[in-house]
């Protein structure tokens, strides 16, 4: 049923286009971008969980990483292009937190009392921790003086280098750990595309979505002041959740059929990824637009170190409670309050 819901919505991505072109106003194009992308986003990860079904684990990780980020990549890269920097931080700075307090916080919630993989969760959080302290090279300094001076950008340079082989290196190490799960754990839905029709629904979907995400990006500034809301706000709590909106429901649906670890193996891994992989990719790709630095707020560090902490508490025993879940959702509340209150900088 969700899968013919979402199957249907996929109309809206041309949708949004053609209003657009027909001048149909900033608010109406933002809300119908924002719905697109959800079933673009689906539609990009089934299209990926196909191919790497054809590839293999190797390059299936890669294809993975490449495209199960591309919704927030495109978004990312078109407000590089506009020059709203605060823009880009904010939605991925929402995406860590969201993926690490809401998702995880739904998954727990639905998902009930089970077991969960420990290691696996703490080698997320400790990737997520290693992040936000190196964050803090660039970030620091930006708190006085222009935030989004060149000296910065160079300054993320190193640190986004550092993240990615730090990213590859865990990679290739839980490559070999799974490496055994790729044998006929197959499943009819998976064996039903080929490498061909996965590859052209995955360019295609990209496309789109990166038609969708120009209209979302352009409509943004208009929405957030006819809200009332600051445009920091917008990015780090609406348009971070409308990128992973279809990652998200896929963990909360799984843990609902009682597949808790699988769920918070999703919300964790998720967050590391955006936090490891995705953020240094935006920063080593804007200098190809505009160089951007990793000049986060202190609202921002405050939440991505706060998120971290609060969650390996939450999982210290390896166990998932409802109200654990509960806890988390309540955390991310007062996240998305700060970030309310905090405004445009």
């Amino acid at each position: 049923m969700v899968r013919k819901v979402l199957f249907a919505l996929l109309a809206l991505g041309p949708l949004v286009v053609l209003l657009d072109r027909a001048g149909v106003g900033d608010i109406e194009l933002f809300v119908l971008a924002a719905l697109a992308l959800i079933p673009l986003a689906w539609l990009i990860g089934e299209a990926t969980e196909h191919a790497a079904h054809h590839t293999g684990p190797g390059i299936g990780g890669f294809l993975n990483a490449t495209f199960g980020n591309a919704p927030e990549l495109i978004i990312a890269l078109f407000a590089v292009h506009d020059g709203l920097t605060e823009v880009v931080r904010g939605s991925l700075t929402g995406s860590v937190v969201g993926n690490l307090l809401l998702v995880l916080g739904f998954s727990l919630a639905f998902g009930g009392s089970g077991d969960l993989d420990r290691r696996s969760s703490m080698i997320s959080l400790g990737l997520v921790g290693l992040a936000v302290l190196l964050f803090l090279i660039p970030a620091i300094p930006g708190w006085s003086g222009d935030p989004d001076r060149h000296e910065l950008a160079v300054l993320s340079v190193p640190v986004s280098i550092v993240l990615l082989l730090v990213y590859i290196g865990v990679t290739v190490f839980s490559l070999r750990r799974h490496r055994q799960q790729h044998t006929s754990d197959e499943s009819p839905d998976m064996a039903a595309w080929s490498f061909t029709t996965a590859m052209l629904v995955l360019g295609g979907a990209t496309v789109i979505t990166a038609l969708v995400a120009e209209i979302l990006v352009g409509t943004l500034e208009a929405f957030a002041e006819k809200a009332h809301l600051s445009d920091f706000f917008v990015a780090a709590v609406i348009v971070a959740i409308v990128g992973n909106a279809a990652e998200h429901g896929g963990a909360v649906v799984v843990a609902h059929r009682g597949k808790i670890k699988l769920a918070a193996e999703i919300a964790l891994a998720s967050g590391a990824q955006v936090a490891v992989f995705l953020i240094p990719a935006v920063t080593l790709l804007s200098w190809l637009i505009e160089p951007l630095p990793l000049s986060f707020r202190q609202v921002e560090i405050a939440a991505l170190a706060g998120a971290t902490a609060f969650t390996a508490l939450i999982l210290a025993n390896g166990r998932s409670s409802r109200p654990k879940g509960i806890a988390l959702i309540g955390a991310y509340g007062l996240v998305a309050l700060a970030f309310l209150l905090a405004g445009d900088r």
